[in-house]
């Protein structure tokens, strides 16, 4: 049996937004129950406290108590305050020891990639985690991805990850997990200084070419004057 905690729930009986918002207040995480054998999901709060110490506990099971009887759950989904990363909603979700579960597991990266050490790239990482189905008691903490090969311009999937035989993967295979790319280049604008200097020539050639002619027809107008006298 792996590392089991256990949690106490209460059933909310007040669903509206003022009950959640009091239940908050109050330092409780409003949540819901459900599995794959129920046919809809129940209303319960945990305390804040209780949550802090069942993630400290590093358990990935936990045991709660419904209708009187024990039932091992994971945290399936958790909903953060974008700003203060307050547990704002919780979901349980009721599992049995011996039916596979989909989970999301985090990804830890090994080794020291050739293409950032010794190739200059950069290392890009868009996956933080991937989703796997495994039994409960086979949960890991994480999934390790050797990076010490990875060369610039090459990427690691998630279908390249080696899993053991009892998890099978349930992310997409062609998600990019980690990459290796080329450092971006600062380019310096230099100014075309022939060009410029040729632009500006031509624009003297023209006010000069313009001055000749304006003074040719001020000596023909001139002229004819003359004559006319």
């Amino acid at each position: 049996m792996p590392n089991e905690y256990k949690i106490e729930i209460n059933k909310r009986k007040d669903l509206s937004i003022q009950g959640l918002k009091k239940l908050r207040k109050d330092g409780h995480i409003p949540g819901i129950y459900y599995s794959s054998t129920s046919k809809e999901s129940t209303p319960i709060y945990l305390s804040q406290k209780d949550y802090a110490n069942a993630i400290k506990s590093g358990a990935k099971i936990f045991s709660i108590s419904v209708a009187n009887k024990k039932q091992n759950v994971l945290f399936k989904s958790i909903d953060f305050h974008p700003v203060t990363d307050q547990v704002l909603h919780i979901d349980l979700y009721g599992i049995k020891m011996d039916q596979k579960v989909t989970i999301k597991v985090n990804i830890q990266l090994i080794g020291d990639s050739i293409g950032v050490k010794e190739e200059g790239g950069i290392l890009n990482q868009p996956l933080n985690e991937i989703e796997i189905e495994c039994l409960p008691a086979d949960i890991p903490d994480f999934i390790e991805v050797d990076i010490s090969e990875l060369s610039i311009g090459n990427s690691i999937n998630a279908g390249n990850i080696k899993l053991d035989s009892k998890f099978s993967l349930a992310t997409i295979e062609d998600a990019v997990i980690v990459s290796v790319t080329q450092p971006m280049k600062e380019v310096e604008v230099e100014a075309d200084i022939d060009s410029d200097d040729a632009f500006l020539d031509e624009e003297k050639s023209e006010d000069s070419t313009g001055t000749e002619q304006d003074s040719d027809k001020t000596s023909n107008e001139n002229d004819s004057d003359e004559n006319n006298n």
